[in-house]
């Protein structure tokens, strides 16, 4: 639907935690019409978020599928560089070398690439297996002529002893079959043999079986080669074994070749004459050291050529990835009836919309279009995208409330607030301002080289730790302000804006530890006194000071959050959520917990002694009793009366008039819709494609669920005014702990150790007291206060206000193409 002025009507100006306003910036629709070149796209348009318009097709039936696939085709290519490269213990080089950016000559290149490679891969892995068969060839040479030799010297040697035998006198006691088988040498056996080698491992059971299959009738002898050799079929180093296998028979020899195809062993041909095998391992010696010159030539060929490609490869792999997400984009857009320019629809800030129109006049002025570009604003119902401008000191914080929900359109942004309220949290939970300058130094580290650290790749925790790094500087100022508040520097107190108001009675402080110090001046100007610290009444006063201070403090983060939600609903012009939902929350919240904040106050300012939980517990038990030494004000009972009464009343007020003031009102809005004014073809086809693609419709109000919603928020918000309260106790429990701990590491540690009187006693004290503090209260108490403050802005402060239901403005950009992985 067009608007009359051709533009949105624009509500709020600025945007993000470093501006005036926490509103975003309002968007337009933008439709833009182009010419089919893609150069024209080619610009760095960082500042649209195109909308996909052809969503019903298929990936393949959009218009630049081919391209697509393409540059998938050339992804893949260069996929398979790097992994060559990395075998071959390359890296791609960082340096920006001259690169043609021609897309098509690129394809063609890295084609003839491919092929050149796979070749001299496929010739490297032949020659590479011809290599190992023959050095596998030369071991069994060796090794089974020695087993032939070594056999044949013994035969000789029993041979010449017998003959010798026969020479002499025949004994009548000799054996007839030893006589008969030394003269028939008719029936001797000749015994076939088989060489080869086998893995180490599976040598034992290539024996077993062998034994079992030809029942015993075969003679293997084995010897261990020393060093690993490459298998010819694997590529693997593995260490083997040469064997020599003797047997009788075609059917053992059939059964011996099967179980070394089982067992991979691999077998060679073999000759007795000695001569021969002289000569075969005379001509194998040849063969490898022609086949190791070769190999060694391919290799030095191949690493030069994998150099060249991984000179140029980020370069390759960027306009790859350029290319791919340009014609990803312009499948967003939609050919006109023509079919010569692309319709596309986009979000765009206000404030870049004449950025945008210079730089598609640029782009059709550089591509020679016939076809100008034309940038035309629209009127549509649909919910704009959020988009908030920050800097780098404000992403950080915007990043910790974006982790929860982005922010709806144009709704109040929490990220304002999160920039002091989460490192002052953080800081009352941690605050030492000992530990604070600690943090701050670490801090600087960062920040001083930032510059160089941002161009380097990081490992996890320190890639967090760096993108933090302005939080963590926020939130190591306002420990040192609250350590000075708390006067702690590692648990140990001074005297930094004056004496202390106390002394002890007399000069020798005997009856300090019986009857106490006594006030001897004005109160200690700034924070806490740093007499307190070492006394016996040091942790009551502490426990009470920080319980009441982080219920003020819960309770005054709580009214920002619903009085939020009150600026919301009036920018949003909703009157039921101001008086029925605004209203009753703030009565209900103030009359118990913020008139708890208020008794808590009156204490401090009048010294009472009045216990707060006598006065709350029987303000709901007993509302008409009286007070009686807990009164802090005259009318304390009365305004007790009214205020219970007022948060009694609250509750069916944000109840019961919600509900039925929504239907009403939805009522209203579609009375008489079955007689409406005929429209024209143009907008009512507009105006259903509208309301179908966002589900909003004409839609019949269910009034059980609206009630059912209003009855469970009502719950949540009343059971959540406790238990929110409760919850902020947690800046209290864990400031008293990490001050425990920091004051455990001081007397049992370092002070002990001093007190030994022995330099290596005190050294070893100190190096354990460095390790415990950076170790337990820089690192785990640090982590464990962030997350406790992240926890109570996400609960008890966001979920008065916040919903969180948007999604981000994440335009088209080249520079996010960088980080992103295959």
């Amino acid at each position: 639907m067009w608007s009359d002025d051709g533009s949105v009507p624009v509500r709020g100006d600025a945007v993000g935690p470093n501006h005036h306003s926490n509103r975003i910036r309002s968007p337009h629709c933008l439709l833009s019409r182009r010419t089919r070149s893609p150069s024209v796209q080619r610009c760095p348009y960082t500042l649209i978020l195109c909308r996909r318009l052809n969503s019903e097709k298929s990936p393949f039936q959009r218009t630049y599928a081919t391209q697509i696939k393409k540059c998938g085709e050339m992804a893949r290519k260069l996929r398979f560089f790097k992994e060559q490269m990395l075998k071959a213990g390359l890296t791609p080089s960082i340096k920006s070398t001259r690169v043609d950016n021609d897309i098509d000559n690129l394809e063609v290149k890295l084609g003839e690439l491919e092929a050149e490679l796979v070749e001299m891969n496929a010739n490297g892995e032949k020659l590479q297996r011809n290599y190992s068969e023959l050095v596998e060839y030369k071991l069994v040479l060796q090794n089974a002529g020695e087993f032939f030799s070594s056999v044949l010297s013994s035969a000789t040697a029993q041979q010449r002893e017998m003959e010798s035998q026969q020479t002499g006198e025949e004994s009548i006691e000799s054996p007839l079959l030893e006589q008969e088988k030394f003269t028939d040498q008719s029936k001797q056996i000749k015994l076939g043999f088989i060489a080869g080698l086998v893995p180490r491992e599976k040598s034992m059971a290539f024996e077993r079986i062998l034994f079992r299959a030809t029942r015993g009738n075969v003679f293997l002898k084995q010897a261990e080669v020393e060093e690993p050799v490459i298998d010819p079929v694997s590529g693997v180093k593995i260490e083997k074994n040469v064997f020599v296998i003797f047997y009788s028979g075609e059917r053992a020899k059939n059964k011996i070749l099967k179980i070394c195809e089982v067992f991979g062993a691999n077998r060679y041909p073999f000759t007795e004459d000695l001569g021969k095998q002289a000569q075969s391992i005379t001509e194998v010696s040849g063969k490898i050291s022609e086949l190791k010159t070769t190999l060694d030539a391919g290799m030095i060929h191949r690493g030069n050529l994998l150099q060249t490609i991984g000179e140029q490869f980020e370069q390759w792999n960027l306009l790859v990835k350029k290319e791919k997400s340009i014609y990803h984009t312009l499948n967003m857009l939609s050919l006109d009836v023509t079919k010569k320019c692309l319709v596309g629809e986009g979000w765009t800030p206000v404030f870049a919309t004449k950025q945008i129109q210079d730089a598609l006049q640029r782009a059709a002025v550089d591509s020679n279009s016939q076809v100008g570009a034309i940038l035309q604003v629209l009127h549509t119902k649909e919910s704009p995208p959020t988009y908030f401008r920050t800097n780098k000191f404000t992403t950080a914080f915007q990043e910790i409330v974006d982790a929860y929900g982005v922010a709806k359109y144009q709704e109040a942004n929490p990220g304002v607030f999160t920039v002091v309220t989460f490192p002052f949290l953080f800081a009352v939970m941690f605050g030492d301002w000992g530990h604070g300058i600690c943090l701050l130094l670490a801090t600087l580290f960062y920040i001083i080289r930032e510059k160089k650290l941002s161009g380097q790749k990081l490992g996890d925790i320190m890639e967090m730790t760096f993108g933090g790094r302005y939080v963590i500087l926020m939130m190591s100022l306002f420990s040192i302000y609250t350590g000075v508040i708390y006067n702690e520097f590692f648990s140990v107190p001074f005297e930094l804006f004056g004496r202390s108001a106390y002394a002890c009675r007399d000069l020798s402080c005997r009856d300090s530890t019986t009857i106490g110090l006594i006030k001897v001046r004005d109160t200690y100007p700034f924070g806490v006194d740093p007499a307190w610290h070492g006394t016996r009444s040091e942790l009551p006063f502490l426990n009470s000071l920080k319980m009441k201070m982080s219920i003020l403090i819960g309770v005054s983060q709580m009214n920002l959050g619903i009085l939020l939600s009150y600026f919301n609903a009036t920018f949003f012009r909703n009157s039921v959520n101001i008086w029925f939902q605004f209203v009753p929350q703030m009565i209900f919240l103030n009359s118990l917990f913020g008139y708890l904040s208020l008794l808590i106050i009156v204490k401090w300012c009048t010294g009472s002694e009045a216990d707060l939980y006598h006065v709350m517990i029987y303000m709901f038990l007993s509302p008409t009793d009286e007070l009686g030494e807990n009164q802090l004000f005259p009318g304390q009972k009365t305004a007790q009366l009214v205020l219970l009464l007022l948060a009694l009343v609250s509750v069916p007020w944000m109840l019961f008039p919600k509900p039925f003031l929504l239907k009403k009102q939805h009522e209203n809005r579609h009375q008489g819709e079955s007689y409406a004014l005929l429209q024209s073809t143009d907008d009512s086809l507009q105006s259903d494609t509208t309301h179908d693609s966002h589900g909003h419709g004409h839609e019949e109000f269910e009034f059980s669920e609206v009630f059912v919603h209003q009855l469970i928020h009502t719950i949540e918000f009343v059971l959540g005014a406790v238990s929110n309260t409760a919850s902020y106790l947690r800046l209290w429990a864990l400031s008293l702990a990490h001050s425990e701990l920091s004051s455990v590491f001081y007397e049992k540690v370092l002070m002990l150790a001093y007190g030994y009187n022995n330099i290596m006693i005190l050294i070893v004290g100190i190096i354990v007291f460095v390790l415990a503090t950076i170790g337990v209260l820089l690192v785990m108490e640090t982590l464990s206060a962030f997350l406790h403050a992240l926890r109570l802005h996400w609960v008890e402060f966001q979920n008065k206000f916040y919903e969180g239901d948007g999604y981000k403005f994440l335009p088209f950009a080249f520079a996010l193409l960088q980080d992103e992985e295959e």
